[in-house]
């Protein structure tokens, strides 16, 4: 059987010699080589900037955890401020409404006091004023009788 000429040209043939041991070293030396000088500084440099980026991610967000944590330490606080603020205006609030109840509690009782005493003087001179005036209409009465008799009252006209 012969081959077509045209086939047998066009191909490889392959004949395991030296070379194919030569070809073998030179590609492991090549392996070598690339690993050393290309892939190991390409994987160093490629991992220091995983590292740097992961870092700095989980450095922003510790970060942001913080910054959570202080505004809601920052608005507890607030809140417990302005309850304080709310509960001590309060208290003031009452304190003052108080005091005003017991300044009025106070008016309230010195102006019946005083009500009371100006009542008592009204009284006492109301009293007096009868006092006078009965004392008075008797003496002119007297005048008048002992005027209109022409005579002095005794004892026994009067009664």
């Amino acid at each position: 059987m012969t081959l077509p000429l045209g086939f047998a040209e066009n191909s490889i043939q392959l004949v395991p010699d030296g070379t194919l041991l030569l070809h073998i070293l030179i590609i492991l030396l090549m392996i070598f080589v690339l690993n050393a000088t290309l892939y190991k500084p390409i994987n160093r440099i490629l991992e220091a900037r995983e590292k740097r980026t992961k870092g700095r991610l989980s450095e922003a967000e510790e970060i942001i955890k913080s910054v959570n944590e202080k505004l809601s330490d920052y608005e507890r606080r607030l809140r417990q401020a302005r309850g304080e603020a709310y509960s001590f205006a309060e208290s003031q609030r009452s304190a003052a409404l108080k005091e005003r109840q017991e300044k009025l509690n106070r008016l309230r009782q010195e102006m019946a006091e005083s009500t009371a005493k100006e009542k008592e003087g009204v009284q006492r001179q109301t009293e007096a004023a009868r006092a006078t005036l009965e004392t008075e209409s008797r003496r002119l009465a007297r005048e008048i009788g002992a005027r209109v008799l022409s005579r002095p009252l005794t004892q026994t006209d009067l009664n």
